[in-house]
């Protein structure tokens, strides 16, 4: 088709898909002994519009979270900044791949710009969660609610270079599996700030 390099670039892809993945609890995590605040990570993310993601995604931090909404909040946020930044990362690297077309190099770039803006906005939220002590409660929530929106919308937007007919279909496929992975978890931790501020009031 494209030569081996461009066979080596799709396997490396899935590979690393795998592993970015968070739409199922790992084996490992199935496998955990049950913890008293299990309960309150899955009831919270039954707020969410992917629940099982949500609980798949904050498990691990349990301990930590306990049973405190902001600490859930401020994980669930954290949770998704790590995930944009290491697929950024790695978006970069395959940018730089051989064998993919110009149009999806220019794509992926494009994609990279929007993630950038995307982690510099979840920065800025989860600097907000921190300086939550104080009377001006609300004021706080509303532009964290704004800078995840806006994450949110950068992501949703980031895969539109990849619509089309002019892509390799696995490259747009797997790409766009990606980067809809970090716009579930973003959407999560959006319902699960807006939840912290219903309980709030």
């Amino acid at each position: 088709m494209e030569g081996s390099s461009f066979t080596k670039f799709v396997k490396f892809l899935f590979i690393l898909l795998a592993i970015i993945s968070n739409t199922k609890p790992s084996l490992a995590t199935r496998n955990l002994a049950p913890k008293p605040n299990t309960d309150f990570i899955r009831k919270s993310c039954n707020a969410t519009i992917y629940p099982r993601l949500c609980f798949s995604s904050l498990l691990s931090h349990a301990n930590s979270i306990q049973t405190s909404p902001k600490l859930l909040t401020a994980t669930a946020l954290n949770v998704t900044l790590a995930t944009a930044k290491s697929t950024s990362a790695l978006l970069s690297s395959l940018s730089q791949s051989h064998g993919l077309k110009p149009r999806e190099i220019d794509a992926m770039k494009d994609c990279i710009e929007e993630l950038s803006d995307s982690v510099y906005e979840l920065r800025e939220s989860i600097g907000e969660m921190c300086k939550l002590e104080g009377f001006d409660f609300q004021v706080k929530m509303n532009d964290i609610q704004t800078w995840v929106s806006a994450a949110l919308t950068d992501e949703d937007t980031c895969t539109d270079g990849f619509e089309g007919k002019a892509m390799n279909v696995k490259v747009k496929n797997d790409v766009r599996k990606l980067i809809m992975n970090i716009a579930h978890l973003t959407s999560n931790a959006l319902a699960l700030i807006n939840r912290y501020v219903s309980l709030h009031g």
